[in-house]
């Protein structure tokens, strides 16, 4: 497996406890990230909030971080994330903030360390657009939203 070094930095020492982010499995595709909140955060029901993880990272040229829920939050609690997946670009070095969304009927509590997104590194290959009117032909045409061409 290919692996790519990913250089972190924290912003403020008092979260220091916290740890960086890391696969949790051989296998995994996603390294699990961690609130760094001093005190819990409630999300109410149906609402969101921009969560901290006191992180900063160095993406190399021709990657993103595709910042992704998390399926046992999904599944036990309703937690997702609002704008899923969530793309962090190269050249930015601000924090990396997650915007978690309650779609359940009831308030959720974020603690301290809680691992609450996955972030999976990603290639990126950029298109360069060529403005013209001769597009191919398909068998599907112009059908879309919802609509494959078939019946």
């Amino acid at each position: 497996m290919e692996k790519v070094n990913l250089k972190f930095a924290r912003i403020d020492e008092k979260f220091s406890d916290i740890p960086l982010p890391r696969y949790e499995t051989e296998g995994s595709a996603g390294m699990d990230i961690r609130a760094a909140v001093e005190t819990e955060v409630v999300i109410k029901n149906g609402g969101f909030s921009l969560v901290p993880t006191n992180l900063r990272v160095e993406i190399p040229l021709g990657y993103e971080i595709q910042v992704r829920p998390r399926s046992g939050l999904a599944a036990k609690h309703g937690i997702g994330i609002l704008n899923s997946p969530g793309t962090i670009d190269s050249d930015y070095r601000g924090e990396i903030k997650i915007i978690l969304f309650n779609f359940s009927n009831q308030d959720f509590t974020i603690k301290r360390g809680e691992r609450i997104a996955q972030l999976v590194l990603s290639k990126v290959i950029q298109a360069e657009p060529v403005l013209t009117n001769d597009l191919s032909e398909t068998e599907r045409g112009e059908g879309g939203f919802g609509h494959t061409g078939k019946e």
